[in-house]
């Protein structure tokens, strides 16, 4: 089993594009709550469902402030055409080349299928992992645990 980054550690900074003309980095979203969801690709049935999942509770993630981010291998070009096909309402980042470098920089990548875990990190304000999850990937993690950090980050 991989190790994840723990809660404690500094967030790795990333810049990774969200459109084929489009960049996102973390350090962009300094200053506010971020959620980064690894997966495994786009279309498996268990990651289309945890991606509708966080689209369905976007706006309780919102309510802390928080950015969502998704974060797979697949390229930019099939990200478009699922975030569209699912109606997604937030950025799905392309870890795409080098393949895999940001999953790898937060010990969510596998090498032997060239995929994301099924990981999840919740980043303070600061830059700061405060929450990490790693979930079987046959197995959609849900919300719970996410929600629970941002609660915990408001006290």
């Amino acid at each position: 089993m991989p190790s994840i980054l723990p809660a404690g550690k500094a967030a790795p900074e990333f810049r990774l594009n969200v459109t084929p003309d489009q960049k996102l980095s973390l350090s962009e979203l300094r200053g506010k709550p971020v959620i980064l969801a690894f997966y495994p690709a786009d279309w498996s049935p268990v990651c289309g469902d945890q991606m509708a999942l966080y689209n369905e509770v976007l706006s309780e993630f919102q309510k802390h402030g928080a950015e969502l981010i998704g974060i797979s291998v697949d390229g930019v070009w099939c990200h478009e055409a699922f975030a569209k096909d699912r109606r997604l309402h937030f950025p799905l980042a392309a870890d795409f080349e080098p393949k895999g470098a940001v999953a790898k920089a937060y010990g969510a990548y596998r090498p032997g299928e060239g995929v994301s875990e099924r990981a999840l990190f919740v980043i303070d304000r600061n830059g700061t992992i405060v929450w990490s999850y790693l979930s079987p990937v046959a197995i959609n993690p849900g919300a719970d645990g996410i929600l629970q950090a941002l609660e915990n980050l408001a006290k």
